[in-house]
């Protein structure tokens, strides 16, 4: 198996049905991931060792999945210096409001890269674009993605 290269950590197992798309994004453009369920409030140590035990193994993006308060990016964020993507989840009264401002306002020297409310596709996406950066072989994929992207929609016409 190649190294991993992404960890997808989200706050609870009520996110996995949301984050199904992320890991089919990293599938299909052959991505090695991981996922995890650690929880920024209720499981820090675990969430931490998770960080570190991910970055021996080579990881090289994490994406973080959320609802409510949403401090699991950027508690991530806080430990490495590796990417991180924060994907605030629709959850509680605000329906991922508070997720949405948590997640994306942090403070200056700790950037969380934040995809939109239930955003999983594209944080897949965005994870392989950062991946791609170093990979030809991932940006010719990307590029065909689009490629597909843009003849389905003239195909439309």
């Amino acid at each position: 198996m190649d190294a991993l290269k992404v960890l997808i950590l989200m706050g609870s197992k009520n996110d996995r049905g949301i984050m199904e798309k992320t890991e089919a994004v990293l599938e299909e453009f052959g991505v090695p991931f991981k996922t995890m369920i650690r929880s920024a409030h209720r499981t820090p140590e675990a969430t931490m060792q998770a960080v570190k035990d991910a970055e021996a193994a080579g990881c090289q993006v994490f994406i973080c999945a959320a609802g409510m308060a949403a401090h699991l990016a950027g508690v991530v964020c806080s430990k490495t210096v590796k990417p991180v993507i924060g994907v605030p989840i629709a959850s509680g009264p605000l329906q991922g409001e508070d997720a949405l401002h948590s997640t994306v306002m942090m403070p200056p020297g700790l950037p969380v890269a934040t995809v939109g409310i239930n955003g999983a596709k594209n944080a897949g996406l965005l994870a392989v674009q950062i991946l791609a950066c170093t990979d030809a072989d991932l940006s010719r994929k990307l590029l065909a993605e689009r490629a597909a992207q843009a003849e389905a929609i003239l195909a439309e016409d």
